[in-house]
């Protein structure tokens, strides 16, 4: 190899076409630097995508599907009655070890809503307006029954840290549209009525995918992202100098050692300070009318889910691929019947108002919408509340290729195991790969010897909830 402080700059040249740093460096350097998103692996999606784009809605702590989207009447029937050790005997419980089950009746009505009948929650008639869009799957189970292994199998397929998330599959897969974004963004927000359990930022790494397609978080308070704004002094021209310099070092450097993780750094520092701009502006809500604000019912730079479910409209008008909004406190061991109150509340709206602005701006059509938790509750009480249960628990699902209108699989009469057309975490994510056009099982990356995949060895499309 050519010793670094050799090396010509012909040589320079030549080798620096190789590699994405040399690609990277270029598009900075150009007149038009906005002019390409983020590259895939994929040349083109394995088939016609029903899906251009995911925003999923993660319910962080456990929304309870016996008070959201399974009614179950036989549970209000046997309420403080034994729970059938049929049903439990050598099952996972994660806190009522040893402790009498008791069965826990539904603490809130349910009603129908819309021309399709669909059966939810009367805590949340607002989200109701949009039932014929709805597809409503009852029959998730996950093999994890604490909160970080759930969120990491929900997130990756697996419970050990380190896999990459599905965001970041689906960037490295398909890259993004987006020109001044990350093709992959997170937001995070909390409210009231439960415990605030942490979520992590692994939960949206890239793991051994290569770290450009992580996950950025933009946060809803404060500066949306660390280190915006340049330093006192410093001018956007000065910056793009020492921006440039330090890239043309990065790719001198990749022109030997062909090391991924280099131009990863190009590309970082390309989107930085593309960023420096794009992100103001996305965060500029002045132009948004009244009627939008008053939609979601949200106020610009509150932090509420509302208040990014707005923001994720606006990324994915914007190109970027997956969108992933937290909302947390729905961990709820006591006191449901009210905390379940306060998250009806944050959601019904927010969830109705990004629908329908999807819907009046012709992108729901190509966005698949994903909302749930990475488990559910139990149908027996702890106290007045109910503990984590990850044997059976709901999630819904619009636009992108689902069929609206529709709910598919069901738990038994007790709400405890899935028992129709059960769904496991890999099925969902083969199903929205396949929406996105990708054959889950031929993304891959070779790491340690292996061809490591977002559905590891499983998963199945659901093609019975597809149009």
């Amino acid at each position: 190899m050519t010793p670094y402080s050799t090396l010509h700059r012909r040589a320079f040249l030549t080798r620096a076409t190789y590699g994405f740093g040399a690609t990277a460096l270029a598009s900075l350097m150009s007149d038009d630097a906005r002019a390409d998103g983020l590259p895939g692996i994929l040349a083109a999606p394995h088939f016609a995508p029903k899906a251009k784009r995911v925003i999923f809605l993660s319910m962080a702590g456990g929304p309870s599907h016996l008070e959201t989207f399974d009614y179950k009447p036989k549970l209000a029937q046997m309420d403080g009655k034994p729970m059938p050790e049929s049903l439990t005997k050598g099952q996972q419980i994660a806190q009522l070890q040893g402790a009498a089950l008791k069965c826990f009746a539904p603490q809130h009505g349910f009603q129908r809503y819309g021309k399709s009948g669909q059966e939810f929650s009367s805590l949340l008639p607002l989200l109701g307006t949009m039932a014929d869009d709805l597809c409503i799957i009852r029959s998730v189970y996950s093999e994890a029954i604490n909160h970080d292994p759930a969120h990491m199998f929900m997130n990756t397929g697996s419970q050990i840290a380190g896999r990459p998330s599905m965001g970041a599959w689906t960037t490295y897969g398909l890259g993004s549209e987006a020109k001044d974004l990350p093709g992959f963004m997170v937001l995070t927000s909390h409210g009231r009525g439960g415990q605030n359990q942490p979520i992590a930022a692994r939960q949206w790494a890239s793991g051994f995918l290569p770290s450009r397609h992580q996950g950025v978080h933009l946060r809803g308070k404060g500066d949306p992202v660390m280190y915006l704004n340049p330093p006192p002094g410093i001018t956007a021209d000065r910056q793009l100098d020492v921006v440039k310099s330090i890239n043309s070092l990065n790719a001198e450097h990749d022109a030997m050692v062909h090391d991924p993780e280099i131009a990863t750094r190009i590309a970082q520092y390309e989107m930085a300070f593309k960023m420096q701009s794009s992100v103001p502006d996305l965060m500029d809500l002045g132009k948004e009318p009244a009627s939008v604000m008053d939609l979601y019912g949200c106020k610009p730079g509150d932090g509420s889910f509302a208040y990014n479910c707005l923001l994720a409209r606006r990324l994915a008008e914007r190109g970027v691929r997956f969108i992933q909004l937290y909302h947390k406190d729905w961990d709820h061991h006591g006191d449901i019947k009210q905390g379940i109150v306060y998250k009806a509340e944050e959601i019904d709206r927010a969830c109705m108002a990004l629908l329908t602005d999807l819907k009046q701006r012709d992108l729901l059509k190509d966005t698949l919408v994903i909302w749930g938790g990475e488990f559910g509750r139990t149908p027996m009480s702890q106290g007045n509340g109910r503990d984590h249960h990850n044997k059976g628990f709901s999630i819904w699902m619009a636009g992108g290729g689902v069929k609206p209108g529709i709910h598919y699989g069901a738990t038994d009469d007790l709400g405890y195991h899935a028992v129709e057309n059960p769904v496991d975490v890999h099925d969902l994510h083969a199903t929205m790969q396949h929406l996105l056009g990708i054959e889950h099982t031929r993304l891959t990356y070779r790491f340690q010897g292996r061809d490591y995949r977002l559905t590891d060895i499983k998963g199945k499309v659901l093609k019975a909830i597809l149009t």
